[in-house]
Order: structure tokens, then sequence, then C-alpha cells
């Protein structure tokens, strides 16, 4: 509650209100206020009343999907942290899905330590952004993260193998945030979807940041190593959440469309023929 309060000093966040809330059916607007008071995380997620919403949305998402399948604690990471206002968000929502769901999170924060690296050509999009953006404190960082939050200093296409290697098959991973700006640097990033069908939940949110831009496009960036991604891999796809605007109350919040689903087609859940459980029938109300 007090995070929100203090965005509300920065006029993105009024233009995000104007925009996107108060253009929402007025009753919805109204019954938010006591929810925003006294709900509970699961309805605030509903309600989009928790600071960062694709977060909120996508923690909770993950930890339902878990529950569904018997895993008890699930990896989330962020490729791209910055000053690690995002990562430290990502804690203290996992914190609160935990007491609601049951379920734990260990979390991860990729970056450098020292901002962007130099672009390699046009397709990292050098009219958006240059060597040393977002710069971090890693020292301060460190020492306000929770303890079930790692950050990982270092080039991602050194560190995600690393990782991979010593990730927990029983922590499996369900939620990604790619913030990585550039198309070299997301292939990089992509990499940690390559590994064994069981490191991931059989569907994975992916929310791909650096794709709402007007210069941003399917040949640059994130979305070209999405593509890419999608053609070079048989079993592994990943795909925009289609109908997530139509399950949500409030359908004109940015985030929607940053929601990519993660798709492990080889996972033993997806794959195994004839193991559906209970055969389904459906009832047809015009036989008497």
């Amino acid at each position: 509650m007090i995070g929100f309060f203090k965005k509300l000093k920065y006029k993105y966040i009024w233009q995000v209100i104007i925009y996107e809330r108060l253009t929402e059916p007025i009753h919805l607007n109204l019954l938010s206020l006591p929810i925003f008071f006294l709900g509970s995380v699961r309805l605030k997620t509903e309600f989009d009343l928790i600071v960062r919403q694709h977060n909120a949305y996508s923690i909770l998402k993950c930890a339902d999907r878990a529950k569904s399948v018997g895993v008890k604690t699930v990896s989330i990471i962020e490729f791209g942290v910055a000053s690690g206002a995002g990562l430290m968000n990502m804690s203290r929502i996992a914190a609160r899905v935990s007491k609601e769901t049951g379920v734990s999170f260990k979390i991860y924060g990729f970056d450098t330590g020292k901002g962007m690296p130099p672009p390699k050509d046009w397709r990292d999009h050098p009219d958006l952004y240059q060597e040393g953006d977002f710069e971090m404190d890693v020292d301060a960082l460190r020492k306000a993260l929770p303890q079930n939050t790692k950050l990982i200093i270092g080039n991602i296409s050194e560190t995600v193998d690393v990782f991979l290697e010593n990730l927990n098959p029983k922590e499996p991973i369900g939620f990604v945030v790619i913030d990585v700006d550039y198309y070299s640097s997301a292939k990089d990033v992509l990499r940690v979807l390559q590994c064994d069908p069981e490191t991931y939940l059989p569907i994975s949110i992916i929310y791909l940041d650096d794709i709402n831009l007007e210069s941003h496009n399917s040949y640059c960036g994130e979305l070209l190593a999405i593509q890419e991604f999608n053609a070079e891999n048989k079993f592994r796809k990943i795909e925009h959440d289609r109908f997530l605007e139509n399950s949500r109350l409030f359908k004109r919040a940015n985030w929607i469309k940053h929601i990519y689903q993660f798709h492990v087609l080889d996972h033993p859940i997806r794959c195994g023929i004839g193991k559906t459980g209970k055969k389904k029938i459906l009832k047809n109300p015009y036989l008497g």
C-alpha cells in the first residue's frame, strides 16, 4: 500500500490512472476502494490493485499452476534488474502469495551490474538504448534483498548455463521477466528455456518488457528473439496470451499485452498419451 502512494509522485502513474483505470466502468472502480484496503492478495490481483500488476498476476498464476501439478517451490527470474525495483517488488509479492497459497518461491535476478553492454547492430535498437544504460548499485541491492532472492552478476551468456546446471529440479521455473532491451541479450536469455522439460512448469509465464514503444517491432529486439526461438525449437513455444484480456476485469491495462505463455510441449504431463484421467462426456440438453 505504501509503495502505491509513493508512486503517485510520478507523472506516468497518473497517465496510467487516467487512460487505463478511469476509462473502465465506474462500478468496478468503486468496488476497488474497499478491496484496496481490506481485500486478499488474490482479490487485489483480480482488481489490479498491487503495484506492478504483471508481477502480481504472474506470480499468483504461477503458484496456482504449481499446486495443480504438486510442485511446492517455484523459481522465478528477472533478466535485466537495473536498479532492482522490479526484483524487490517480485520478492514482496512472492512472500504475500506464499502466505495465501502455501507455494514457496526462489527468486533470481540476472544483470551485468554495470549497465547495458554496447549494442551489436540495428537489431539491438541502438536508437533507443546505449552502453552503460541502467547501471546498478550492486552492494546496496544485495543488502536489501531477502534470503530467497539471489542476484546473479555477469554477462548473461556466461551465467545462464551455470545457473541451469545448479537449478534444483524440484524447484522448476514458472515465471520469467525479460527486460534486457537488446535482441542479442534476449537471444542469450532464451537459452534458459532450453533445458530438460522437468526444469519448468508445463506452462510458464513470460513477461516481455520492451515491446511497447513505436520503434519496437518483430524484426528487432525481444520480439525477433522470440520469433527465432519458436522457429528453432520443436517442443518449446512462446505465444502471446491472446485471451488473457477476456478474463480480466480491467481490460485496458497495458501489462496484459506483455504477457506470453511458454509451452513445454515435451513435458511429461503434456505428452503422456492416454493419461488424462476420467473420460470426459458432454451432455446434450436437446436430448430428453
